[in-house]
């Protein structure tokens, strides 16, 4: 797959394909399953490939297993889209849910506002009725 990419270089600007970072290929590397060091295995860092870019990768890989792979990774990105919008819905949902319990809090501040007034003239003195003799 990689000499093939390299061969269609021109296929996949930044946008499409980049090489990882050591320290990021080290943190995807498999402590048990990779081989000691001068005995083979990877030699340069990974490439790895943006939504556009596997879809390019369609047009460079030909074998049956490239196609079905891409199928595949091409319905994750869908399947993660989706998930993306249903999420972005419900955050959308909870903002305008506290939008209204603010709204409803202040009625209920101002409801309570009045209600402690209207308690604190309950318990003034009132001026007695009628006439009063002085002593």
């Amino acid at each position: 797959m990689n000499r093939a990419v390299l061969r269609n270089i021109n296929r996949f600007p930044e946008d499409f394909m980049f090489q990882l970072a050591l320290n990021e290929a080290t943190a995807l590397k498999s402590q048990f399953v990779t081989s000691k060091a001068g005995r083979g295995g990877r030699r340069k860092l990974p490439y790895v490939f943006t939504e556009l870019g596997v879809a390019m990768l369609s047009s460079v890989l030909n074998s049956d297993r490239a196609v079905q792979m891409n199928i595949f990774i091409m319905r994750a990105f869908v399947k993660l889209r989706e998930m993306l919008a249903t999420h972005k819905d419900l955050a959308l949902k909870i903002e305008e849910l506290e939008i209204e319990q603010k709204k409803q809090g202040h009625k209920i501040s101002d409801v309570s506002d009045v209600l402690k007034r209207m308690l604190a003239d309950l318990t003034k003195p009132k001026d007695a009725i009628g006439f009063q003799t002085n002593p």
